[in-house]
């Protein structure tokens, strides 16, 4: 009697490992470093010709890049679960997150949409291939799997190694105009739905998440519509406050109306209409009177610095994340400086 073949095995659904470090490590050369892409997180599930992805928050975003379909032939028919950033790269190449944000939010794509925004997927780590769990390799051995797969093309491509100084790093990311790098610990495993010190994002620039709690009327042209958004960032994060025993706390970190365009806006209007509340979020409101939202969305904020009080400087939008969980958006140690002794 013939035995018949074996099922293939089904990839898991797994969570991205987080980044828990930042500025480049005390010892560098036993990292490695990478570019650090200006697009949205995804993990790609390949198995007998199918393509399924899932975005950070652990949520399918198979419709919203069609056009990722692609990566089963591009690793050659063989099941794999892959991480990376989806990419929407501008005239110059460059990673634009701004562009990115025409597609994200947009499940099923119209073909136009498809042919202005074109996307890739920059891959950077291999989690699980041909029934195999990868994550417990150390990075050096789950790159060399990585780059077996030999990806290359329009729809996938392997994130090179920046073989550089971190200090000549920063000054081409800055001349670049690009966001900066990842230092990866070389011996490092890969933890799934966990933040590790094994990675760390080196920025030339400051850019983070912030969790809008409100918003401000508009001036001039603006004055029936928004003109800022009140930000701000958790001190801990649910599972921490649980065992300390108390709520998280949202402190207020300023307003941001630069950046906001007229699609954004009207994104806006319509979800506060849903979200508004009569008061404050924030553990330390602000004075100057404004219109008050449930904290559930996340902006991404560029801004050059932060001050002695805590608020940021010249902060401009660049965003919404839909992929962030806004209870996750904890506060740095440049931050917590300013409200804690």
């Amino acid at each position: 009697m013939a035995v018949p073949p074996p099922e293939p095995a089904v990839p898991p659904v797994l969570s991205p490992m987080l980044a828990g470090g930042s500025g480049v490590p005390a010892n560098p050369s036993a990292y490695q470093m990478e570019p650090k892409f200006d697009g949205q997180r995804i993990l790609a599930n390949v198995a007998a010709g199918q393509v399924s992805l899932w975005n950070r928050r652990g949520a399918e975003a198979t419709a919203t890049f069609p056009e990722l379909a692609a990566l089963a032939d591009a690793v050659g028919g063989r099941s794999v679960v892959l991480d990376g950033e989806v990419v929407a790269p501008d005239t110059a190449g460059r990673p634009s997150f701004q562009r990115l944000q025409r597609r994200m939010h947009v499940v099923r794509p119209p073909a136009r949409l498809l042919s202005e925004v074109p996307v890739y997927f920059a891959v950077f780590d291999v989690l699980w291939l041909e029934g195999d769990l990868l994550v417990g390799l150390p990075q050096a051995e789950r790159r060399q799997a990585l780059e077996s797969l030999a990806l290359q093309g329009p729809v996938a491509q392997i994130a090179p190694i920046l073989d550089a100084s971190p200090d000549e790093l920063l000054d081409a990311c800055r001349q670049a105009g690009l966001e900066g790098f990842m230092a990866k610990r070389l011996d490092a495993p890969y933890l799934p739905g966990r933040r590790s010190t094994a990675w760390s994002k080196v920025k030339c620039g400051r850019r983070r998440e912030f969790v809008v709690g409100g918003w401000s009327d508009g001036r001039g042209g603006r004055a029936s519509s928004i003109g800022s958004l009140a930000l701000g960032c958790y001190d801990v994060a649910p599972e921490e406050a649980e065992r300390r025993g108390r709520p998280p706390r949202l402190f207020y970190v300023g307003q941001a109306g630069s950046g906001l365009n007229e699609e954004m806006i009207g994104q806006l209007v319509r979800l506060f209409a849903e979200i508004g509340v009569p008061s404050s979020p924030f553990a330390n409101s602000p004075r100057v009177p404004r219109h008050w939202v449930r904290p559930l969305l996340v902006a991404e904020v560029a801004y050059t610095e932060v001050t002695e009080a805590g608020t940021l400087r010249q902060p401009s939008i660049k965003g919404l994340r839909t992929d962030v969980v806004a209870d996750q958006v904890t506060w740095d140690t440049e931050i917590a400086a300013c409200f804690t002794d």
